[in-house]
């Protein structure tokens, strides 16, 4: 391994050990909270434009497996880990993480104190940064963070979806399989904003034909497939810049009943008149505590988001709020009083995560069928 610097832009830098590709990248640190699940994370399209900083010390353990990727290849810019394990042990491991990597092109940084790192970023906010194996003077990494661009305003939907329409057949795997298989189906699009492949098969699993279509697709494209509902995928980013999605959700609402989760939560929220903002360090991980209002029950949640609606922006007399985040009060499910049409800003796949909130799939089969 070689030597590797990772400079934030407001002159916070740490030196460790490269794993992974060699470089130089660019992104948006944030950490991720979660002890396991880092090839979910690493595959997970949202985090587009972000480098993440793992705050469980020992990643790598249980190496890499082709069935537990969401999609078809890492996302993140740069990987960050206190210590890349030097053994991989599980009967489902394909291969080791840093080859996983550097199959990919990821540059990951290990050896460095991610406490430190966190509790900086909770002080002052996710910072640009970059990770470098070839320029280790921390002066000019931390010019270069500076002038690095931001994922603000950005659209980085564009860049993570998939062009193509298709259909969705791929099932849960036998030991990861409920309900009721022999229940009527019904059919649905799924807007792929950089969508996970498990909240497809999970769409399978509670009763749904999957028909996938880019975010770039109108809603007259959309209601030519004739669908009983419309489901609104996760995605990276800044919501406020995917402006295209937030017509089509417009043009949508009414006619067809609608779930969305995180992207697709805040693209609801914005085709509903309200306004979004970007958090100080934003929400990832699988252990965020939120509570289901009607209910009053509390989910554990797996998250990740930089962005949320702002309650206050939504209009009262239509929107209901639904859930909210124990840890910050910030939203984090809505409904429309009138159409049918729901909201959750985490990610109820559970993958990686608990499973607390498997419900809202069976809420969305419930909403479509009543309206078939």
């Amino acid at each position: 391994m070689s030597k590797a610097v990772l400079a934030l832009e407001d002159g916070v830098w740490f030196e460790g050990e490269s794993f992974g590709a060699d470089g130089e990248v660019f992104g948006e640190v944030v950490f991720n909270t979660g002890l396991t699940g880092y090839q979910e994370i690493l595959t997970d399209p949202s985090y587009k434009g972000q480098m993440v900083a793992m705050t469980y010390p020992h990643i790598g353990n249980y190496g890499i497996n082709h069935a537990d990727v969401e999609s078809s290849r890492p996302w993140v810019e740069g990987f960050i880990v206190k210590e890349l394990s030097p053994i991989v042990s599980n009967y489902r491991s394909e291969m080791t993480l840093e080859q996983y990597l550097k199959k990919h092109n990821i540059l990951g940084i290990q050896g460095i104190d991610t406490r430190k790192l966190v509790k900086h970023l909770r002080t002052v906010g996710a910072k640009k940064a970059v990770i470098s194996t070839r320029e280790l003077d921390p002066k000019k990494l931390v010019k270069k963070a500076k002038k690095s661009p931001s994922i603000v305003g950005v659209d980085l939907v564009k860049e993570v979806m998939n062009p193509k329409v298709y259909d969705f057949t791929e099932v849960m795997p036998a030991e990861f399989a409920w309900g009721d298989s022999q229940k009527k189906r019904y059919d649905v699009v799924a807007i792929d904003s950089g969508i996970k492949w498990n909240i497809l098969r999970k769409l399978n699993q509670h009763g749904f034909n999957v028909k996938v279509v880019p975010a770039s697709a109108t809603a007259s494209e959309i209601l030519k497939y004739k669908p009983h509902g419309v489901f609104l995928s996760n995605g990276p980013g800044d919501p406020s810049a995917v402006k295209y999605l937030v017509k089509t959700v417009k043009d949508l609402i009414g006619k067809v009943p609608m779930f969305g989760i995180c992207l697709g939560h805040q693209m609801i929220g914005q085709a509903l008149g309200g306004k979004t903002f970007k958090l100080k360090f934003g929400h990832h991980g699988n252990n965020h505590p939120v509570m289901d209002l009607k209910t009053r029950k509390i989910e554990i949640t797996s998250q990740n988001h930089n962005f949320v609606v702002d309650i206050n922006t939504l209009p009262k007399g239509e929107v209901e709020i639904t859930h909210i985040n124990l840890n910050d009060k910030t939203l984090e499910g809505l409904e429309h009083k009138k159409y049918p049409l729901f909201s959750v800003q985490y990610h109820p796949e559970n993958s990686p995560g608990p499973h607390d909130s498997d419900y809202l799939f069976s809420r969305f089969y419930e909403m479509v069928e009543k309206n078939a």
